[in-house]
């Protein structure tokens, strides 16, 4: 067992990548108005995610390429090629970039939780927070982020679950949100929302790349599939338990994810602020960290650069996304519609990704005996299928 856990690595990166202050708005949005009732979304999104990152994996760890270099190998057409990177360069390197603002501002919401608003002073604490970052990510060490990021999903997991224990839920009323499928009037953006937020398109960019920081044959295969299932179950697990500690606070008016731990507080006693606040500002800062890393793996793929961490074009791609995340932070915008905003592009986004890599996956040129069978096949044209169907209404439900 003790073996296994030492495999844990580019799978928690994942996890510390998608459980940011994004998950924790939808999730809580979906809790308070909704209840039990959108927790088929989640489950069915963690099932999605482990399916999509274990093909990331699987590709980087084989042919020791990115997603995006992958795709630039496998596309023929070439001026196809250059829609399709062109595409994804601007909806993952831009689109991270406005993730950013709400990665750090979500930061400092969690520490508004935790000590009194006078204390904390916004804009020095985002500056701090981005320099915390820029920090991590200039000394260009992968174990080193491991580790940090490692030791924060467990802090935030710890807090998310226990304080979800600690509102005395409904089991029964978990195993028919979990089972029963239901779409209550008014929830189809919540639910893209949770989509969006739990199966992220850069993160297959990411885990493609990161997974070969850690491994390097594909006899690891058994290791890396441990390592992205049980991380990303982790992180379902989070995400339900960040909707379940919403469904208390169900008719109030949630502006921020802030709200949601001083909201607790007179049902459940101070702890409840203060572990929901920790848990919030890990998930900030976590996403903080790994939303410009993935943008600059991206990047390095679609242009084919070097895509060492300390290359001087990876650290300028990063640099910017990070920027512009700081700089944007200062607005004065509700975080809740950037964020919701951000995840609803997502789950539109995910189709399109999902589709490429289920079309890499199945290139014998590139994978040989390692590409996707008929088992894996079927997983991913269904999770391709679901998120073609929720993209359509989410579309249908602008223009219809």
């Amino acid at each position: 067992m003790l073996n296994r856990l030492k495999n844990i690595g580019p799978g928690a990166l994942v996890a510390a990548a998608f459980i940011g202050p994004g998950t924790v708005t939808a999730c809580s949005l979906a809790g308070s108005k909704f209840g039990y009732a959108l927790l088929w979304a989640l489950a069915i999104s963690t099932i999605a995610t482990i399916v999509l990152q274990e093909m990331a994996a699987r590709a980087g760890l084989v042919t020791r390429l990115g997603l995006a270099a992958l795709i630039r190998a496998a596309l023929p057409v070439p001026w196809f090629r250059k829609l399709m990177l062109g595409i994804i360069f601007s909806a993952i390197v831009i689109g991270n970039a406005a993730y950013e603002a709400g990665n750090l501002t979500g930061g400092v919401l969690g520490l508004q939780a935790i000590v009194p608003e006078e204390v904390v002073v916004k804009e020095i604490w985002l500056l701090l927070l981005g320099l915390l970052a820029a920090i991590l990510l200039y000394i260009g060490n992968y174990k080193i982020l491991e580790r940090v990021l490692v030791v924060l999903v467990i802090v935030m997991s710890l807090s998310f679950i226990i304080t979800a224990l600690a509102s005395s839920p409904n089991w029964s009323e978990i195993a028919k949100g979990l089972f029963t499928f239901r779409r209550p009037e008014g929830s189809l953006w919540i639910i893209l929302g949770l989509v969006g937020t739990t199966v992220v398109p850069y993160n297959l960019f990411l885990h493609a790349s990161i997974v070969q920081k850690k491994w390097t044959t594909p006899s690891d295969l058994p290791a890396v599939k441990f390592d992205t299932g049980s991380s990303i179950l982790l992180g379902g697990l989070v995400s339900m338990a960040v909707l379940l500690c919403a469904i208390p606070l169900a008719g109030s008016t949630l502006s921020n994810a802030g709200d949601l731990a001083r909201g607790l507080e007179p049902l459940l006693g101070s702890y409840a602020r203060y572990f929901l606040g920790i848990g919030l500002f890990a998930a900030g800062l976590t996403s903080a960290i790994t939303a410009p890393l993935a943008a600059g793996y991206v990047a390095a793929g679609c242009f084919g650069w070097d895509n060492s961490m300390r290359s001087g074009k990876f650290r300028m791609v990063w640099a910017l996304v990070l920027i512009l995340g700081v700089a944007s932070s200062f607005l004065k915008v509700n975080p809740l519609e950037i964020i919701q905003f951000a995840q609803i592009a997502n789950g539109l986004l995910l189709p399109l990704i999902a589709g490429i890599l289920l079309w890499v996956m199945n290139q014998e040129k590139l994978l040989g005996k390692y590409r996707n069978n008929l088992l894996q096949n079927l997983l991913g044209g269904s999770v391709f299928l679901f998120a073609c169907f929720l993209g359509a209404k989410g579309i249908w439900k602008v223009f219809g």
